[in-house]
């Protein structure tokens, strides 16, 4: 895990304070989406499906800055829609990094290049820049041509300028362990990004393409074969160890999405980013008002193939927190990400 030093050290102070206070529920990170616009229609998208009028609103500043600092969270990850669409992204950003949040702006990279002057380089900021592929693959995804060689032109630029970069790659029932071993080498060795994280597809109600998600048993056994002869322990992924083993099919977790919980236009929504079961004003109602017992595999029939990061990721982190033996294991893959 290549989660830096002091970004591990601040969020493991954060769970041993939840854990004093004796608190079950309690947001890890929030998906924050200050707008549902987007300047792509990629067939795996739920989210630009929304009426005219909806996509053109754009959440302001102290709502959505406020909604973190209600959620107390410390870290957010701003994605949409393409958030550098908002006119205000950047004042979004800063607010949050000067509350010390840990800030993932989530961007097709389109528009990176244009609006980096905007941002400023800091320990707490990264671009997490999408990447589901390399040139063919990625450009078939999102359903145009030059965007993957826009993206690396802007994360280059990124890299360059000093900004910290990640990516996010998601994967289908079209990728093989072979394409998934690609894009990760690409991104890791040339590109040299500095964490990578990675997603199986999850079957949006209202998204175009409803063939290409990947079932359990297909998840685990892409990733499983995708992280033989060591590629998984050279790679930079920005995930706890036993998220990993999970993708692999080596434990097994209930989900625990109340620890990635969604604010939007709409509110915080339930369950998670991926669902929509309505939505509340504020976090403590979205606490305290949903019935998370019925969600998770073996529960909600739409949660019958999601191995998302948002359900599954804070199950893990939870668990390396309540074991001696799992905590040192991801404190030696922090340092060892450190010294690369």
């Amino acid at each position: 895990m290549a989660m830096p030093l002091r970004q591990s050290i601040k969020v493991a102070t954060y769970l041993a304070e939840q854990k004093l206070r004796r608190r079950d529920k309690f947001p890890l990170i929030v998906e924050l989406e200050p707008l549902f616009a987007c300047n792509l229609k990629c067939e795996g998208c739920g989210k630009i499906q929304h009426p005219a009028g909806v996509l053109k609103q754009r959440m302001p500043v102290a709502q959505a800055v406020g909604a973190v600092l209600e959620s107390g969270a410390p870290m957010v990850s701003i994605a949409g829609g393409e958030p550098l669409m908002h006119p205000q992204i950047d004042e979004i950003v800063r607010q949050l990094v000067a509350k010390r949040k840990y800030v993932f702006l989530c961007t097709n990279a389109l528009l990176m290049r244009k609006k980096m002057d905007k941002f400023k380089p800091s320990p707490y900021f990264a671009f997490a820049v999408h990447i589901d592929g390399l040139r063919e693959r990625h450009d078939e995804s999102v359903a145009k041509e030059g965007v993957f060689d826009e993206a690396v032109e802007a994360i280059k630029e990124a890299k360059r300028r000093g900004f910290r970069v990640t990516t996010n790659s998601t994967f289908f029932n079209t990728d093989t362990p072979q394409t998934v071993i690609e894009v990760l080498n690409y991104l890791n060795d040339d590109l040299k990004v500095d964490e990578m994280m990675i997603s199986p597809a999850y079957a949006y109600e209202k998204a175009p393409d409803q063939e290409h998600f990947l079932g359990v048993e297909q998840t685990r056994e892409l990733f499983r074969k995708a992280f033989a002869g060591g590629n998984r322990r050279r790679w930079r992924l920005n995930h706890s160890p036993l998220f990993l083993d999970f993708l692999e099919g080596k434990v097994d977790f209930p989900c625990t999405a109340w620890a990635i919980p969604n604010y939007s236009l709409f509110g915080w929504q339930r369950p998670c980013y991926l669902m929509s079961d309505g939505y509340v004003p504020t976090y403590r109602e979205l606490i305290e008002e949903t019935d998370w017992d019925k969600y998770g595999r073996g529960k909600d029939p739409r949660c019958a193939n999601c191995m998302a990061h948002c359900g599954y990721e804070p199950t893990a982190v939870l668990a390396t927190m309540g074991s001696l033996k799992e905590s040192l294991r991801a404190m030696r893959e922090t340092v060892s990400g450190n010294r690369e």
